[in-house]
């Protein structure tokens, strides 16, 4: 029978919802074959049961939060570990961060070693400068010597690193010449071909003008973001062998292309090239696809660290198996219904995205509550929600739909709708 409801539309009057949605089919008993390399920028989940101010103290329940990273590797799909998904610098503190990268590299190692999707689980963990107060900061040397507290203690667990974009350095910089100093400096003792990240302002306001320099904007120089580019990739081109690929998050696939393009094609993790990895939650489905530009196969597609990856992972997984098997419509056919709910998930204010991830979470039966981090599940309205739930089901991204209805009905019924 039908599973049905009543949800809020925009106009806050209640319509009749009936679900249409179908789980598609996802290999079982063998590793996915995948043709790109795919991380999920994973969320973490809170313990709504600690006796805590969430707003100023951090919470989490661990054991929920490594289940969720052994469901993504099931899927064939890497973790990026403690990245802005899992609230990194928004509720999620440094020694908080650390405690979750030293459990997740652990719970990888143990996922591995029983065979599970063929003996590989894929971790990479956020390198940053969290820790500092950026108002209090006020030398470019005190943000390197932050990002190597935080190297040295990642790499000692024998972690890979991404080195996340620094709202310290932003605030500090007042040219590209002190990003390349910082840059030159990380990526010369780093000790395995790291990721770098460029997380726009739109996914964080503290980090406008990031490449480029504070003094520009004091100079009266308009943002220039093929100039920050630039500086980008004379960092990159200054240490190819030390870079296994950029994440770029600036939704807007022209950029990632132009990137992408003019990536080094020696160096990286394999010597075939350093890669992009597709940042974009609004166009993704095309951009892993590619264009096939070039000899290069770095320059013609992009691989995945995308936090809404956490929130289709079955899905992504599913159309990720075609694409390796050469069916590129299939790939689509699949993926591509979920563009529309992660446009809605990341619409402007594009920061309050996690709530979505996690509200999909609790969907789909992967956390007993709908609680999180800094009490971030606030940051969206109930009309938000609604919408949501109706792109969910017409990407085919309910996986129990009884669940998912049942826990519908209980949000509405805490706003008043019964």
């Amino acid at each position: 029978m039908p599973q049905t409801l009543l949800l809020p539309d925009a106009t806050g009057s209640l319509q009749t919802y009936t679900l249409r949605g179908t789980v598609p089919d996802t290999p079982t008993g063998s590793t996915p074959a995948f043709n790109r390399i795919a991380y999920s920028a994973a969320h973490v989940v809170a313990d709504p049961r600690a006796a805590i101010d969430p707003w100023l103290q951090c919470a989490v329940d661990w054991d929920a939060t490594m289940a969720y990273r052994r469901h993504l590797w099931s899927l064939g799909l890497g973790v990026a570990e403690a990245m802005d998904t899992a609230q990194r610098g928004m509720g999620l503190d440094w020694p908080t961060s650390l405690d979750l990268i030293r459990r997740s590299l652990d719970a990888a190692k143990d996922f591995a070693a029983k065979g599970n999707n063929g003996g590989a689980a894929l971790v990479a963990s956020g390198c940053g400068t969290d820790h500092l107060n950026p108002a209090s900061v006020t030398s470019v040397d005190q943000v390197i010597a932050a990002y190597e507290e935080q190297m040295e203690a990642i790499e000692k667990l024998g972690g890979k690193l991404i080195i996340m974009a620094s709202r310290a350095l932003a605030r500090v910089a007042k040219s590209p010449a002190d990003y390349e100093r910082v840059y030159d400096r990380l990526l010369s003792q780093a000790r395995q071909p790291v990721v770098l990240h460029w997380l726009g302002d739109m996914f964080d306001p503290a980090l406008a003008g990031y490449w480029r320099g504070s003094g520009q904007a004091a100079a009266g120089v308009a943002y220039d973001v093929d100039a920050a580019m630039q500086t980008a990739l004379d960092v990159i081109n200054a240490h190819p062998d030390k870079v296994d690929g950029i994440k770029i998050s600036l939704l807007d696939k022209d950029k990632e292309i132009a990137m992408r393009r003019r990536l080094p094609t020696t160096g990286g993790v394999d010597g075939q090239g350093v890669r992009m990895y597709t940042g974009d939650d609004f166009n993704y489905a095309e951009l892993i696809a590619g264009d096939g530009f070039g000899s290069q196969p770095t320059h013609g597609k992009s691989d995945a660290l995308l936090g809404i990856f956490d929130a289709i992972a079955p899905v992504a997984s599913a159309a990720l198996g075609r694409l390796g098997r050469g069916d590129e419509a299939g790939f689509h056919a699949l993926l591509a219904p979920t563009v529309a709910l992660s446009r809605h998930i990341f619409h402007a204010p594009t920061r309050f995205y996690k709530t979505g991830v996690v509200f999909m979470a609790w969907l789909n039966g992967h956390q007993s509550h709908f609680t999180m981090v800094g009490g971030q599940q606030s940051t969206r309205s109930l009309a938000h929600f609604a919408e949501l739930f109706r792109l969910a089901d017409a990407a085919n991204c309910l996986q129990q739909s009884a669940l998912a209805v049942r826990r519908m009905k209980t949000l509405c019924a805490l706003h008043g709708l019964e």
